[in-house]
């Protein structure tokens, strides 16, 4: 097979699974324009394999991407930690397919990704590949250079991490769009009561700016505050629904351009999170869908 030739059937296998990647170095990294990054150095690397040493084309591919993700996750790491304000991951405009697949969509949620930015990277990793795609412990053992009794012991720590700081239940889509609904009529209406009522008493704001943005730079705690800087956008934007991340959002205009968009965690019917991304860097992805793949 000539060069030529090696790297066609090159880029139609990583065509072929590019969303799949994509989604796994997104999970890891919470970053759309570092899972892009990886996912071009994945392809360099890629493209330099004999295939007809691969057996299983999906596997490989899996395994560098997580390989270049871990590296870029613990540079990212050193990035937040000189962050100004809140970090949050960034956000997906996301096709309606993504929320018919409940534990995609719950695992790209923003609720979820804020809860992954809590284990170390190879936890993260272990607990995305097992829990998310379902490898098998010894395709994961490969991916992250450990030995298969390790990564089980991993994802035990892991699944345990997350299952005692992820949301209490799994929200459907249409259980948020009706609180987001009744959450973006209160805003839009100045209606104090109505916004106290869909705010759960302790529900905190997390708002990225970037320092580019004008944003709290501690998170916003408690139904009263919370509710106070809300009342402040009333009158000055606008609000708009959208599918961020799988599940319903709000896209913030000011003036008819993007100002922010705005998640949602619910618990038991109330909001207990709102996480608001002003940061323009992180409003890219914002104008138009990305599709997201197990």
């Amino acid at each position: 097979m000539g060069r030529d030739d090696r790297v066609h059937s090159a880029t139609e296998a990583f065509v072929a699974h590019r969303n799949l990647l994509f989604t796994v170095a997104y999970e890891m990294l919470g970053s759309a324009a570092d899972a892009e990054d990886v996912l071009q150095e994945a392809w360099l690397r890629w493209v330099g394999v004999d295939l007809g040493t691969v057996r299983d084309q999906r596997a490989y591919l899996v395994r560098i991407v997580t390989r270049e993700a871990l590296g870029r996750l613990r540079t990212l790491g050193r990035r937040k930690e000189s962050y100004v304000g809140p970090w949050l991951p960034e956000p997906l405009l996301t096709a309606p397919d993504v929320a018919e697949d409940v534990e995609l969509a719950d695992s790209v949620s923003m609720a979820m990704l804020l809860v992954l930015e809590t284990l170390a990277p190879t936890e993260r990793a272990v607990f995305v590949l097992r829990e998310v795609f379902d490898l098998d412990y010894d395709e994961i053992a490969e991916a992250v250079d450990k030995s298969p009794a390790a990564v089980r012991q991993i994802a035990h720590r892991a699944r345990a991490h997350v299952a005692a700081r992820r949301p209490r239940e799994v929200v459907s889509p249409a259980e948020s769009r009706d609180v987001l609904t009744a959450f973006q009529r209160a805003v839009e209406t100045g209606d104090l009561q109505r916004l106290l009522d869909v705010l759960a008493p302790d529900v905190v704001l997390l708002a990225d700016g970037g320092g580019i943005k004008r944003a709290a730079l501690e998170p916003v705690l408690g139904a009263d505050r919370v509710a106070e800087v809300l009342g402040r956008i009333a009158d000055v934007a606008s609000l708009l629904p959208a599918q961020v991340n799988g599940y319903p959002a709000l896209i913030v205009r000011l003036d008819g351009e993007l100002d922010s968009v705005v998640a949602v965690r619910v618990d038991d019917g109330l909001i207990t999170g709102l996480y608001a991304v002003r940061n323009p860097e992180k409003l890219s992805h914002m104008e138009r869908e990305t599709a997201l793949r197990r």
